[in-house]
């Protein structure tokens, strides 16, 4: 009984033509480029991602790029959004109560326009955001992973949000003497 020897589909080698043997698959070249599908591949890719942690052979002072990021990070990330927007606009409402804009660089912002600080800061502090979740593995300097640092930021805005409104207290106390 002699049966043919299947192929082991699994097997790269073992679906390569031999040397001057026809080709016995067809050539996938005619359908439509992957890649110009934008659209499909984000909504894909959002779904069922890759890389959802980077290589072992890497060392963590190397940026490395991942499709998919904890959910701690998400979290955290938020938190210093929304944090930055409650900072923005208790900034303006002690400022227009009488209070001084310690920073240098926010006070020319804030003197022009209280929409255009609002708006900078918050664009500012998105754009670090997203930069630092990217970099999230990164050791920064080889010694601290950023996202420890944006943990310090999370507590840092705590920190400054409840000393805003400490001020807001007293200023509203000083107005109602």
């Amino acid at each position: 009984m002699n049966q043919p020897v299947r192929p082991n589909p699994d097997d790269w080698v073992s679906q390569q033509p031999a040397a001057g043997a026809p080709a016995l698959r067809q050539d996938r070249r005619h359908r439509p480029d992957r890649r110009q599908r934008l659209w499909w591949s984000l909504l894909y890719g959002s779904f069922n991602p890759r890389r959802r942690r980077p290589a072992r052979r890497l060392d963590e002072t190397r940026f490395q790029s991942l499709d998919w990021h904890a959910a701690h990070l998400l979290a955290v990330s938020l938190g210093i959004l929304i944090l930055n927007v409650a900072d923005a606009f208790l900034t303006v409402a002690l400022l227009s109560g009488g209070a001084v804009e310690v920073n240098p660089v926010m006070a020319v912002l804030v003197s022009g326009s209280a929409a255009m600080f609002v708006t900078l800061k918050m664009a500012v502090t998105g754009t670090s955001v997203v930069l630092m979740v990217f970099l999230a593995r990164y050791r920064f300097m080889r010694l601290v992973r950023v996202d420890f640092v944006l943990y310090v930021i999370f507590v840092a805005y705590v920190v400054l949000i409840l000393y805003e409104l400490q001020m807001l207290q007293r200023l509203i106390a000083v107005h109602d003497l």
